[in-house]
């Protein structure tokens, strides 16, 4: 009997050309980040220009038609912005002070407990400012000077990709058939079926995830204008809507809201005491929180969809870290899909021989 050859070892080049793959996606991350943006976003609006196309109407118009939509929509939110912002902003240059003030002979008996003796008198705690002031103003205006040149170098980084998104969305859209029939004839036969069911369960995912997301931020949006408006925000109403539509982005959103509110409130309320501004916003964004996550996130999104916590913190951080403000718009989708890709590795892992042999 004679004996079997020894098995050739397998090639590397494979994973050496992934690994050079991979360094060159890193490497020109920053160049790549629009390309991806784009590509997520045509996936979330192929749907609905598929629909339209199945009513005749013509693929160009049918993409420009979602692409209006979507930014129509994120220009509400943005919209939202103004009159906050506009009105916040006088009351905070007049009754900032005052507040500031009134806060602090609130904090001066605590500190005297301790033996401190902090100014206690509206004049001194001045004299303390401008003293401040004169002895930093040179190193804080250099150190707002920088940070008004990053912002805008940041805020012109932005309007660039939200020039630039939109169209290359565009195009992904206008030949997306294509290639996704470009990238079904790579995969080798044998794989292709299970590629199929692995694509039609993420796109179920995604589908039931969006749907969902979106009645929350509608519902969310009414129940804090209304909430804000009980208790007599005179800005329930940017500020609700604007709240329950961030909630998209997890976390930062919510506080974002949270902190809007507080502000108002402290500025309107805040001369006759900060107890009703705080136990109101407390109260009202409580038990949206609650809502949120007991009521409607696992009702209308999906217990399938959600996330450990500890892997909603996880996915938020690094996607955040490679996309900044955009990777944690995504990072959520992106961390279902991937849950998804590693449940049938798992499963294929499990049915292999390899396992069942150990």
């Amino acid at each position: 009997m004679t004996a079997t050859p020894p098995r050739a070892p397998r090639s590397l080049l494979p994973w050496l050309l992934a690994a050079l793959a991979t360094a060159a996606v890193w490497w020109h991350a920053a160049v790549l980040l629009p390309f991806v943006i784009s590509l997520v976003l045509a996936y979330v609006l192929e749907p609905a220009v598929a629909r339209l196309v199945r009513a005749r109407v013509p693929l160009p118009l049918a993409v420009g038609l979602c692409l209006t939509v979507l930014l129509l929509l994120v220009s509400v939110l943005l919209v939202l912005l103004v009159p906050i912002v506009s009105q916040l902003v006088p009351m905070v240059r007049a009754q900032l002070p005052d507040l500031l003030v009134s806060l602090w002979k609130g904090v001066v008996p605590t500190l005297q407990q301790y033996g401190l003796e902090p100014p206690t008198s509206v004049d001194e705690i001045k004299a303390e400012l401008a003293d401040l002031l004169q002895s930093h103003a040179a190193d804080w205006g250099g150190a707002l000077w920088k940070s008004v040149l990053a912002g805008g170098s940041g805020l012109m980084a932005l309007a660039g990709l939200a020039l630039l998104v939109p169209m290359l969305a565009f195009y992904w859209l206008l030949d997306w058939a294509r290639l996704m029939g470009q990238a079904d004839a790579l995969l080798p036969p044998r794989w292709r079926v299970h590629v199929h069911a692995l694509r039609d369960e993420m796109d179920a995912l995604m589908g039931q995830y969006l749907r969902g997301q979106l009645l929350v931020m509608l519902i969310l949006a009414v129940y804090y204008s209304v909430g804000l408006s009980l208790a007599g925000f005179r800005l329930a109403l940017p500020i609700g809507v604007f709240t329950g539509l961030a909630v998209c982005i997890p976390y930062l959103g919510f506080g974002i809201g949270l902190l809007l509110a507080l502000l108002a409130g402290l500025l309107q309320f805040g001369a006759a005491g900060v107890s009703y501004p705080l136990v109101s916003v407390a109260l009202v964004y409580g038990i949206g929180q609650v809502i949120e996550s007991f009521v409607l996130t696992p009702r209308l999104v999906g217990e399938r969809i959600g996330l450990h916590p500890l892997g909603v913190i996880l996915a938020l951080m690094l996607f955040g870290q490679w996309l900044g403000f955009w990777g944690i718009l995504i990072a959520l989708p992106c961390a279902a899909c991937v849950t998804v890709l590693g449940r049938h590795l798992l499963k294929h892992y499990r049915d292999s021989t390899f396992f069942t042999s150990v």
